[in-house]
């Protein structure tokens, strides 16, 4: 009897990674991924996306599953995941449509769960009617407060000052400096000072405790700004789909953020045939496709050492590396080595400002 592998999520930087990579080292396996839309989500593409009908990102950086497995033993099904029923050995993953489907190794890429422009319809028959609303919104509003001054509060700020130089923009976040302290200060400053040539408006070490829905209105954060705006968007850091684990698996394999947790061979403790990668799970490091690439490369070794009994592989984590847009022509990348490099707009340019990875995401799903 073949071996029955079972993906839930299929990020193109996660779980699609594991289908594609299992699909050939295990060609006498069943490979299944279970996803709820048909396709994978570029996710660095949706600032662009979502504010400006100036692309055709909604036609290639949302990517079909067609391509996906190199041989005739992968099978995608689209499908939301009611619950997990574990077994000493081996499994059933649920769906809300009651199909089932029996693992010998279940690997969990649940992703996040985002808010406002980021979060998009499980249901692909809403998407092009959500993106046009978010488009329609950005485009109406004069006044545009960001909340949140990470990478996705910095590339939404970039995109609207591409499209409409003139709209007022300002960003509130919480911490002293536009991103957080894993990343040095010269990088966060050069941010900084990238958004300020644009003048977008910085307020730092302060917070909206409250989105208001779209239209006039007076926004006053917790240490008493007040700010006129038309549209407030939250671009704050997202929440661990893990609701559906908790449920079925006990709250024990989620820590105190929700987050999976994991050994370092990225199983989880009590279920040696059950693998989790991506942004839900508790490595200590930044969440990003990068990363969720490096665990999906090891999950997929390791599954196929499992499955053989041979000893796995620990994931040792990875430089932090890290390159933000300031709309299409500028931004600023980090690496954390020696020092820690910083590099500017024309590098920032050069691999991801113009083109948003579009091409290596549909690559490694097989377009």
């Amino acid at each position: 009897m073949s071996q029955k592998v079972v993906i839930v999520g299929a990020g193109p930087g996660g779980g699609s990674i594991v289908a594609r990579t299992l699909s050939a080292k295990l060609p006498t396996a069943q490979i299944t991924l279970i996803n709820p839309l048909p396709y994978a989500i570029s996710r660095p593409t949706l600032p662009r996306m979502t504010v400006s009908d100036g692309n055709n990102l909604i036609e290639t950086a949302l990517i079909p599953f067609d391509k996906l497995f190199t041989s005739p033993n992968g099978t995608f099904v689209q499908g939301v995941v009611e619950s997990i029923r574990a077994d000493k050995k081996g499994g059933l993953v649920v769906l809300t449509d009651g199909q089932q489907f029996a693992y010998d190794v279940l690997v969990l890429a649940p992703g996040s769960i985002w808010e406002g422009p980021l979060e998009f319809p499980t249901d692909a028959k809403a998407v092009p009617a959500f993106v046009d609303a978010s488009r329609a919104k950005f485009k109406k509003a004069q006044k545009i407060v960001l909340v949140g001054g990470g990478a996705v509060g910095v590339e939404y700020a970039g995109e609207i000052k591409d499209i409409w130089p003139g709209k007022e923009v300002t960003i509130v976040h919480g911490d002293a400096g536009i991103m957080n302290s894993t990343y040095s200060a010269s990088f966060r400053k050069g941010l900084e000072k990238g958004l300020g040539a644009r003048g977008i408006n910085l307020i730092l070490n302060d917070y909206v405790d409250e989105i208001p829905a779209p239209g006039p209105t007076t926004v006053t954060t917790r240490r008493g700004h007040v700010i006129d705006a038309d549209l407030v968007i939250s671009a704050r850091g997202p929440r661990p789909r893990t609701e559906f684990i908790a449920k079925s698996l006990g709250a024990d394999s989620l820590d105190e953020r929700n987050q999976i947790k994991v050994k370092p061979t990225l199983q989880l403790s009590e279920h040696p045939d059950i693998f989790a990668v991506g942004d839900a799970i508790n490595t200590v490091e930044q969440k990003q496709v990068m990363k969720a690439s490096a665990h999906a490369a090891l999950v997929a070794g390791n599954i196929v050492a499992y499955l053989a009994g041979k000893s796995l592989k620990e994931y040792k984590g990875s430089s932090e590396i890290i390159v933000v847009t300031n709309g299409k022509n500028g931004g600023r990348a980090y690496f954390g080595i020696l020092w820690g490099i910083t590099l500017g707009d024309w590098f920032a340019r050069l691999v991801k400002s113009k083109t948003l990875l579009v091409s290596l995401s549909r690559g490694s799903m097989g377009y």
